[in-house]
């Protein structure tokens, strides 16, 4: 039958095109199912587009700071509309290129809200009923809602903001991440709830384009994930570009009027109130796992994710979930990954669960920053007796020609074995760094091959070799 599917993917955000297309490779009739927009939140309205407004604020920041590099530039503006428009037409333009992947890989792409109505059994495939939504026009070529059948139904309906009750979004005043990538005006005045990737990167775009910013983090420390000292150092620049940091605090309610008014419970009890033009709502995610079916045919939910084993497989046969709605790191990359770890199971191949010790994040704000693994004190509490090596961006000559000389990156190994445990970095360009740590850490790389790894001068990637030097005492350039 035209309608039945080998793997069919309910989802086609970065977890659900590339399991799709891998799927396809390895010779799967393949379909993916999808209600809104190819690329998911990620591609539309997450980690693209924020980028490009970031962008947008770092180019506005060099050219306030013309003349530290010998430059003139007068009379530096902005349209937010313009920023806003480019912003969109990234996201557009890749949004396109998914569903030419797609097609250049023979996968169908079915529009609709999808349900599961029965899980597959043995040889006899499972059923899908598809929707019509009124969400987004579908792309084209697109199949339409019907119903489906597939051996193995994969689903990767992701993430959507989390809502503090009384505090719900309301698009005007309290926004989610979707309304920020969109103002119509820059607000005067701002306060961020949440101190995660998504709550810093958008204080370090608004603050940067004037903006008056408060974050509150509820948490001891913004970026709560992260190292410590670099958290503590990323703070400190925040801090100095005028960002208002309330740790330790949370909001308890909201009054809006005019403005919305915040009240703010500190340590101790004490509260405080806080009055901005916008509330922006970043207290993470909530996995998509409603109207799927999956409660009904009894697939196992934890925690408001769906259960996996590792490979992406659930409690019922032929049911598979990753990505956010398979649980943190509620990350792209994480979820591409799953993908293709999910359908290389399905075919038979030789696979094992993802090491989420070496998934590396990357928060894009001003300063960048970058991490993975293990941090000192999380290594500290496994056991480990460790040795941190720490070089600062102030003894790097590319940093100070960039006019970047603040920053820190930071390696932390096993003293006995000299196993690299985590690395840590704030400052510029460590996003691109990063990955050069995660390599090896997969390749499970000892201090002895990094201290005899030639790194290429001037770089900032000099600053990875002499912190692993320094964690050994034999750090040359401080």
């Amino acid at each position: 039958m035209s309608d039945t599917y080998d793997v069919l993917i309910i989802g086609a955000g970065p977890g659900g095109y590339v399991a799709a297309i891998r799927a396809a490779q390895l010779g799967f009739k393949t379909a993916v199912v999808d209600r809104e927009h190819l690329g998911g939140i990620c591609l539309n309205w997450g980690c693209i587009p924020t980028k490009a407004l970031l962008r947008s604020a770092e180019i506005y920041h060099y050219m306030q700071h013309a003349k530290d590099y010998g430059l003139t530039a007068d009379n530096v503006g902005f349209d937010v509309s313009a920023i806003v428009k480019r912003s969109r037409g990234v996201s557009a333009r890749l949004n396109g290129g998914v569903g030419m992947l797609l097609k250049k890989n023979k996968v169908d792409v079915i529009w609709g809200e999808a349900a599961i109505e029965v899980a597959p059994k043995g040889d006899e495939p499972g059923r899908v009923v598809v929707k019509e939504t009124t969400r987004a026009e579908a792309p084209k070529g697109a199949k339409a809602a019907g119903t489906y059948q597939a051996k193995h139904i994969v689903v990767a309906t992701g993430a959507r903001p989390r809502a503090i009750p009384g505090i719900e979004p309301d698009r005007r005043q309290i926004w989610t991440y979707y309304e920020a990538m969109v103002p119509e005006r820059m607000p005067k005045s701002l306060l961020v709830m949440g101190s995660g990737a998504i709550g810093i990167e958008f204080a370090s775009f608004y603050r940067t384009m004037g903006t008056e910013v408060t974050v509150v983090e509820l948490l001891p420390q913004i970026l709560p994930v992260e190292d410590h000292e670099i958290a503590a150092h990323a703070r400190k620049r925040f801090e100095k570009q005028g960002i208002k940091i309330l740790t330790g605090a949370k909001v308890t309610k909201v009054a809006k009027g005019d403005a919305v008014t915040a009240t703010v419970e500190t340590e101790g009890g004490k509260t405080q109130e806080i009055t901005a033009e916008i509330l922006i709502s970043a207290v993470g995610v909530v996995g998509n796992i409603e109207s799927l079916g999956l409660e009904k045919l009894g697939v196992a939910i934890e925690r408001g994710i769906v259960a996996t084993d590792g490979l992406g497989r659930t409690n019922v046969p032929g049911i598979y979930a990753i990505g956010d709605v398979a649980g943190p790191p509620m990350l792209a990359h994480k979820a591409e990954h799953e993908g293709v770890i999910c359908v290389e199971t399905i075919k038979g191949l030789h696979t094992h669960p993802m090491d989420k010790g070496k998934i590396p994040g990357c928060t894009y704000c001003q300063p960048q920053i970058a991490s993975v693994g293990l941090t000192e004190a999380k290594a500290k509490e496994q056991g480990f007796d460790v040795r941190v090596g720490r070089f600062p961006f102030a003894g790097n000559g590319k940093a100070i020609a960039l006019g970047e000389p603040d920053g820190l990156v930071k390696t932390i190994f096993d003293r006995k074995t000299g196993q690299l445990l985590g690395a840590h970095m704030v400052g510029a360009e460590v996003t691109e760094l990063i990955q050069g740590y995660v390599v090896a850490m997969n390749l499970e790389t000892t201090e002895e091959e990094l201290m005899h790894t030639v790194f290429p001068h001037p770089t900032l990637s000099e600053m990875m070799h002499e912190s692993v030097l320094d964690a050994y005492g034999r750090v040359i350039h401080a």
